[in-house]
């Protein structure tokens, strides 16, 4: 801070202490002392143009070094306020200027090149009002204009004159009035997934507000502040998540690093293709199929009336079969993959805590690591892109012709349900399909590059570590596990109305067990496994009343919750009101009084009967001799008196 003032300094800063005066603040000082010590002490003479004394601040009274000492702190404060504000004042400008279009910044330009051309002048000699005048008739505007111009940047450096010359006009400044009600309803109205139109939304709003008496800006008006809110706010309200996460750009994840079998996806595809079963039943098949990650190749598939474990077990176990089993997988956490059957003993979203009566799943006893993602994802599972290709080109394949069915309900070619394709037909020309995929030229991924999956595959497969699996572990995908209870008498396994039993079952009485059998046939030997993966041996099946597969009993559960499901929803058409709305329409019923009572019937002697001492709970003495004596009593009373 400066110590040393001159009095009109001092005397300019209104300080209660001192005089306001410039003679008495010198008189008051020359009183207090301030001159009577050496020059440089208290007072010393003022350097430069115009000459004078300057007094220390020492030289003050108490009270006045206080009341200064206050006042310079304030002033810096004050002055560093004003710094930031300066400062942020020109980062915003700067920002405000970088966000206007091409037409104002140019605007901007031209003003500072007029204001450098009078400044060009001037330096040259001509006279600044004559400088003014010729550069404003050059650039067409009034002398007063060039001032005002001027004006704009005085003292702002070079640098940061186009933010100060740039056009401010932006039309009305000040917000129409509208009610908060209104404007909440609006808002309402519009942001929900229906996607109402504006013009809907607003004759709406108009007819609320003549009800109401509201006072509304006009249609264009709010349309305008509907449109100034966040993109992001009106496609998450009117399109929903999906689009929503859409704006956000997708992460882009490299495969090269993996090798051939390293990492695995898979997911279900449901075919867009009338197929006719042996059953005689009509559906649209649901395909689950393995694709390698490294070179994109279709490694295995199945397909069946749904998705469900026993297809994906199929697919998993006929990649394990002919390649060998992978590192990782990556799968959707749907319920045929999450299926205990699959991957029991890893977490996912129906079952996050394990539980020890649960077997462990097929891939986590091969040692294959899962990875959940999230369904119709194809970030996060490259498989749904040659998906998209199969509804493409496959779906509407010459065999299949009068049997396709439209990927949309508003896509149905004009011979919709005309034809439905065999079984065995349809297969045949999706394992043509997947084949012809694989072995494709000129794929674009940067593994590929302009290479067939088959290629790239068969290149890493080559030199890539390879798991093979054993003859024991064979039985895991080609049977299908589900923990079953044994007989508390005998050891035996009940499945699905067959029973199974072997010598081995006796010792493990009222105990849980892993079965794993053939779903096609489960007459042939139950494998019987311990909770723990343990193998324990076959179990021959004994009576055989149940279904002969799996597919069968299946089928009959289905036919079975969809009857039940009909005789539901008859009775609901039945029972119109709930038994709750039949008792209130019951009228009150209002307490009758109790009638008159006009004769009494008198009570003549005592008919109580006592009751024998032996017969009351832990009575005491003293109760006994009580009772006894009122039974001697009631017997006098009965034989008139003659005890």
């Amino acid at each position: 801070m400066n110590q040393w003032f001159t009095a009109p300094e001092l005397a300019a800063l209104r300080l209660e202490a001192l005089p306001a005066s410039v003679n008495k603040l010198r008189a008051f000082l020359a009183r207090n002392g301030a001159l009577d010590s050496a020059e440089g002490t208290r007072w010393r003479r003022r350097a430069g143009h115009g000459g004078g004394i300057e007094y220390h601040v020492s030289a003050l009274p108490a009270d006045a070094q206080a009341a200064l000492h206050l006042h310079m702190q304030q002033a810096a404060q004050a002055d560093a306020r004003a710094q930031a504000k300066g400062a942020l004042t020109r980062a915003g400008l700067a920002d405000w200027y970088d966000r206007l279009p091409a037409k104002k910044k140019a605007t901007a330009a031209a003003r500072a090149a007029a204001l450098d051309a009078v400044e060009c002048l001037v330096r040259d000699g001509t006279d600044k009002t004559v400088a003014m005048a010729l550069v404003a008739r050059q650039a067409d505007v009034s002398r007063s204009t060039l001032y005002a111009w001027e004006a704009l940047v005085l003292g702002v450096a070079r640098p940061d004159w186009l933010p100060r010359l740039a056009p401010r006009h932006a039309g009305a400044v000040e917000r129409t009035a509208c009610e908060a009600e209104a404007w909440d309803m609006l808002r309402a109205d519009y942001l929900r997934p229906e996607r109402p139109t504006f013009d809907a939304c607003f004759r709406r709003l108009e007819r609320v507000a003549a009800t109401r008496g509201w006072t509304l800006p006009s249609e264009r008006t709010l349309r305008r502040r509907i449109d100034a809110l966040p993109e992001s706010l009106r496609v998450l309200a009117r399109e929903g998540r999906d689009a929503l996460k859409d704006l956000f750009p997708a992460q882009e994840r490299t495969r090269g690093h993996f090798h051939a079998l390293e990492a695995v996806n898979a997911d279900g595809h449901q075919w867009d293709v009338f197929v006719r079963w042996p059953d005689g039943e009509i559906v649209r098949p649901m395909m689950v199929a393995f694709q390698d990650l490294y070179s994109g190749k279709m490694l295995s598939w199945r397909c069946d009336k749904s998705e469900n474990k026993e297809s994906t077990r199929l697919a998993f176990g006929d990649l394990v079969e002919q390649f060998g089993i992978p590192d990782h997988c990556w799968l959707d956490n749907g319920r045929a993959f999450a299926s205990k059957w699959i991957t029991g003993g890893t977490p996912n979203r129906y079952r996050f805590k394990l539980k020890d009566e649960d077997p462990v799943g097929l891939l986590t006893q091969l040692g294959v690591r899962v990875h959940w993602t999230n369904p119709y994802s194809g970030q996060s599972k490259p498989i749904e892109r040659a998906f998209r290709d199969f509804a493409g080109d496959t779906a509407k394949h010459p065999a299949f012709a009068g049997a396709y069915v439209g990927n949309t309900p508003m896509a149905k070619p004009e011979n919709y349900g005309q034809a439905a394709v065999p079984l065995d037909v349809f297969l045949r020309v999706v394992g043509e399909a997947v084949a012809e995929h694989n072995a494709r030229t000129g794929r674009r991924s940067a593994v590929a590059d302009g290479r067939s999956f088959d290629e790239v595959f068969a290149e890493s497969y080559a030199t890539a570590p390879i798991k093979r699996a054993t003859e024991a572990q064979h039985r895991l995908w080609l049977l299908a596990g589900e923990a079953l209870a044994c007989d508390r008498k005998s050891g035996a396994v009940t499945l699905e109305g067959n029973r199974y039993w072997a010598e081995f079952l006796t010792g493990l009485r009222g105990q849980r067990v892993t079965a794993r059998f053939d779903p096609q046939s489960l007459q042939q030997d139950l494998q019987v496994y311990a909770l723990d993966g343990r193998y324990l041996g076959a179990a021959p099946c004994i009576v055989a009343t149940g279904f002969n597969d799996v597919d069968a009993a299946r089928e009959h559960a289905r036919a079975r919750k969809a009857w039940m499901r009909g005789q539901k929803l008859q009775l609901e058409a039945e029972r119109r009101i709930s038994i709750a709305d039949v008792a209130a329409m019951l009228p009150a019923e209002a307490p009758q009084p109790a009638p008159d009572r006009k004769v009494v019937r008198p009570v003549f002697g005592n008919t109580a009967v006592a009751p024998r001492p032996d017969e009351l709970p832990e009575q005491s003495e003293a109760e006994i001799r009580l009772l006894r004596a009122m039974r001697r009593s009631f017997r006098v009373i009965s034989s008139g008196g003659s005890e």
